[in-house]
């Protein structure tokens, strides 16, 4: 009966720690703010809160594969206000939406390359590599519009980030969860989600496996900026402007939610289904907190203990 007993608690413990548990929070959370403010139940606010999730939510796709190859990314905010700058230049200067978006993806592309060429070839730790580059790209930003806006932007642009499908269904929520189901079946269901996996478990065991770890941990960190550049559309899209500061701050959501999930730093541990589901908590946080009028800075300080909190605990989960 004791053994029983045992087996029905360590069953409902891993549950817990797992994506069940990450489900509950996420209800708990709901009903706690609805109670506390009647309008987070509003269909408006609940249709905002995934639009506002589908930025988080479509970076953390490519974070995710950084982090389970056993790196890092600071960039990936000043990677998508780039990505969008550049786009809203391009469409600015010859009207072609199709162009602009080239741009935006072209400019992810190159700083995904040129951050896993740093890390992989140059042997430079992605922390430092990423934290530079972040620097860097923001520079950027503040240079190519001398601090200002890039407005005045074509009116069909504004679909992407502000449409809707059927009167009601965001269009950047499609655009998220697609790029979700892509991201599963990748990192599922396909031999090179196991290799990425595999790198950041035991990068010596994969290397004697005959993996192309170099080769990968590039694609990843390209992965991670296109993401940051479909992030940048979003932003520019929604707000039919781009704002050298955009996205500033992005990266704090972006591995709250994806450590949330249940991502390890040390590579090799993850899901698509728990970064979907950390990344949710996190922007429902962001909204409830909003609507209680708390400011940015205590949010900022609750995303900090976030991260901390969830480090110990799977710290604690693999020490056992």
């Amino acid at each position: 009966m004791n053994k029983k007993i045992q087996s029905s608690r360590g069953t409902v413990m891993r549950l817990l720690k797992g994506e069940l548990g990450l489900l509950i929070i996420l209800a708990a959370l709901c009903i706690v703010f609805g109670i506390i403010s009647p309008y987070f139940w509003v269909e408006r606010n609940l249709l905002n809160v995934t639009r506002q999730v589908s930025i988080v939510l479509t970076v953390a796709m490519g974070m995710l594969c950084v982090v389970l190859s056993g790196e890092i990314d600071l960039s990936v905010g000043s990677t998508a206000a780039l990505s969008g700058i550049a786009a809203a230049w391009v469409m600015r200067a010859n009207g072609s939406i199709f162009l602009g978006v080239l741009a935006a993806l072209a400019i992810g592309l190159l700083a995904g390359w040129i951050n896993g060429t740093l890390v992989v070839y140059g042997r430079i730790p992605s922390f430092i590599v990423t934290l530079a580059t972040m620097g860097i790209l923001r520079g950027i930003c503040m240079v190519w519009t001398n601090g200002k806006p890039i407005s005045n932007l074509p009116e069909a642009f504004a679909t992407m980030g502000a449409g809707y499908v059927f009167g009601s269904i965001p269009v950047a929520t499609i655009i998220s969860l697609a790029l979700v189901l892509v991201f599963y079946v990748l990192l599922q269901r396909t031999k090179h989600g196991t290799y990425i996996k595999a790198i950041g478990a035991n990068h010596e065991a994969a290397k004697l496996s005959a993996i192309p770890i170099q080769r990968y941990k590039v694609l990843v960190f390209v992965a991670c900026s296109v993401m940051c550049a479909v992030g940048g559309l979003i932003t520019t899209s929604k707000l039919l402007s781009a704002q050298p500061t955009a996205n500033d701050g992005l990266e704090m959501d972006v591995l709250s939610g994806v450590i949330l999930g249940g991502a390890s730093l040390a590579g090799g541990v993850g899901t698509v289904v728990g970064t979907l589901l950390g990344s949710l908590i996190i922007g429902v946080i962001n909204n409830g907190l909003n609507l209680l009028n708390v400011s940015s800075y205590y949010q900022d300080i609750v995303k900090g203990i976030i991260i901390i909190l969830a480090v110990m605990i799977k710290r604690n989960k693999t020490n056992k």
